[in-house]
């Protein structure tokens, strides 16, 4: 029996609906970082990993240009994943606290990750277009992942698409939709959403998301969860 998931994973990664996003990822795969010359980019959208009875989801925006484009696997080998899968391990979520490519031993428990975009952005942009075209795949993803009960958002891009989908689904959702904080809680039929800062350069860099403060999220969603 085929597993829906990785029969979607593969879909995925054979996507070519955005032109943009399409040239954008392959060119930056050709053409690579000085510091990864040497290596082979993946240079293709890029599924959702982890465990498929997860109860915990994790939506980020979009795969780093020279992070999941050049492994093959969203948050991996980038400084944002140094940060996301340090805090998943110190919560439980993960056998290891870093990520450097596809096929390192990285193991999720209860976890699963995915984007709300699966293509390398120009500028980490995604058009809205792009999002809306792009968002099936979580739609479906969601669909196949029946014990999540906690959705972490990494971002307000992620927040909003993820608000799309469950409106789509005809999921009962307050109004007007709260807006985007770090900690928020939204508690809905689907599951609890819970709103956190990117782990990007721009807001670990300046201070606007610390350690512990993602630390919280992650122990909360377990939390929420149930344990």
């Amino acid at each position: 029996m085929t597993d829906p998931l990785a029969a979607l994973a593969s879909e995925i990664v054979g996507c070519r609906a955005c032109p943009r996003l399409v040239a954008w990822r392959e060119q930056v795969a050709r053409e690579k970082r000085a510091a990864f010359r040497d290596e082979e980019y993946w240079g293709r959208p890029i599924p959702g990993f982890g465990d498929p009875d997860a109860r915990l989801l994790v939506v980020g925006l979009a795969p780093a240009a020279h992070g999941g484009n050049r492994t093959g696997r969203i948050f991996t080998g980038d400084r944002s994943g140094d940060w996301l899968f340090g805090a998943l391990y110190r919560a439980g979520y993960a056998n290891q606290p870093t990520s450097t490519h596809r096929d390192d031993g990285l193991v999720l428990d209860d976890a699963y990750i995915a984007a709300a975009v699966r293509c390398a952005p120009p500028a980490n942009k995604p058009t809205i277009e792009e999002r809306d075209r792009c968002l099936p795949y979580l739609v479906r993803e969601l669909d196949l992942l029946v014990r999540v009960r906690v959705i972490v958002v990494l971002g307000a891009f992620a927040y909003e698409a993820l608000w799309r989908i469950l409106g789509g689904a005809g999921v009962e959702l307050p109004k007007p939709r709260p807006k985007f904080r770090h900690g928020l809680e939204v508690v809905t039929p689907r599951a609890v959403v819970v709103g956190c800062f990117h782990p990007s350069q721009q807001n670990t860099f300046t201070g606007k998301l610390t350690e512990p403060m993602l630390d919280d999220v992650f122990s909360r969603a377990r939390e929420l969860a149930g344990g």
